[in-house]
């Protein structure tokens, strides 16, 4: 049954939003003004942005449910409030340990719920573009940091960061609420006018699995081992990206800041750029590409200090962090069907947020016990994305191995 909706307006609100809660990814040009302010340590400091992604998957897994019962809108709206106030809160920060709950708790909270109803809602209504809109949908999180981190430097040179943090938490809370009043749950089964899925074909799922029989799978543990070295080197760079490029290469803070809107444009485009790529090629063969690109992209930064080899490095590991996050939504879709995609996705995030912990942690940690140099950081990041395509050869072979399974209603 074809029902009248504006899927393409629900796909840019739901944009709108994640384009607010996707300034997390901008946490490196707060850091260093915020350590200068307040003496706490970078390795104190990164903490909250561990945090605020660890916490991620309660949400996820939360919000998940509640938009598979059709609560899309008041998810997003409530998530979105919840981030924007979180960012609000850490303008009034007096303490490491208030940081940790308005920025890394409440922020972290909020976007979990926010990101996991904006994409499972939006996925829904693109059976015939599943990679596209998986792609298009994640872009807004991952070019936020594009809007926000030159926002965020003009704030804080003109006034401070505490500053910065408050004005922005405001402004998402408005762009929330707004762009709230457009979305629309999807509907079940929905399919665009025109369009008719092929009989168990690419286009439409063989199976529809809860979260209890997805963790029963062999190619759940593969998927999310493979999210998560994905997205180790993705984590460890957005967090820092404005620190490595003015200890390691020299720039100035306003020039890493343009650095870390570089690194977000290309997160951006990876997300469409691959989630399209992977409609033609398969997500596998995709995956084998991205993971070969971060492994190099991480091995050119260790070969200089030129702002050439920081562009082209940048670029790279901007494009695919942005591919493993408009890729594996499809992936999982793909697997375990779209009846129970919120709850089984967010599951799957906990690979995410468990390279969030580690990711910038480790980064700092190394940088500063090596007077601000992230070399062996970027070989650990290297090791683990040789790992992923590892992983990701045996999940092909697995794939190719298991006999079709059959539809359960």
């Amino acid at each position: 049954m074809e029902t009248k909706i504006n899927r393409w307006l629900i796909l840019i609100a739901s944009t709108a939003v994640l384009l607010c809660t996707g300034a997390v990814y901008a946490f490196s040009v707060f850091a260093g003004p915020l350590s200068q302010l307040k003496g706490w340590s970078m390795e104190e400091i990164m903490l909250a942005f561990t945090i605020n992604a660890a916490v991620g998957p309660i949400t996820m897994i939360l919000g998940g449910l509640l938009t598979d019962r059709g609560a899309a809108r008041w998810v997003i709206a409530g998530g979105g409030v919840l981030f924007g106030a979180g960012f609000f809160l850490t303008g009034l920060v007096n303490s490491p340990a208030m940081l940790y709950l308005t920025y890394g708790v409440f922020a972290g909270l909020g976007q979990g719920f926010a990101y996991s109803a904006c994409l499972s809602n939006t996925i829904r209504l693109f059976p015939d573009k599943r990679g596209l809109a998986s792609g298009l949908i994640t872009a807004g999180m991952g070019g936020a940091a594009i809007i926000a981190a030159p926002i965020a430097n003009r704030l804080i040179e003109s006034q401070d960061v505490l500053a910065a943090f408050r004005i922005l938490g405001i402004a998402y809370i408005v762009i929330v609420l707004v762009a709230s009043l457009f979305i629309r749950k999807a509907p079940e089964n929905y399919r665009p006018a025109g369009w008719q899925p092929a009989d168990q074909g690419k286009n439409g799922p063989q199976i529809n699995l809860n979260w209890l029989d997805m963790l029963k799978t062999p190619t759940f543990y593969l998927i999310i081992v493979m999210l998560g070295v994905g997205a180790f080197s993705g984590l460890m760079i957005a967090s820092n990206a404005s620190v490595i490029g003015q200890s390691m290469f020299g720039l100035t803070a306003a020039a890493a800041a343009f650095y870390v809107s570089l690194y977000s444009l290309s997160n951006c485009f990876g997300r469409v750029l691959w989630g399209t790529v992977s409609d033609k090629i398969g997500r596998t063969n995709t995956l084998m590409i991205i993971y070969g690109v971060v492994a190099l992209s991480l091995f050119l930064l260790t070969l200089g200090q030129t702002t050439v080899i920081f562009t082209v490095g940048i670029i790279g590991l901007g494009l695919c962090f942005g591919g493993v996050m408009g890729v594996f939504p499809s992936i999982v879709m793909e697997n375990y069907g779209p009846i129970n995609q919120g709850v089984n996705y967010g599951i799957v995030f906990v690979g995410y947020s468990t390279a969030a912990f580690f990711g910038p942690r480790v980064a700092a940690a190394i940088a500063e016990s090596n007077q601000g140099d992230y070399t062996k950081a970027f070989y650990t990041a290297i090791f683990l994305a040789v790992f992923g395509l590892v992983l990701n050869i045996g999940y092909a072979m697995l794939k190719k191995a298991q006999k079709p399974a059959p539809v359960i209603k």
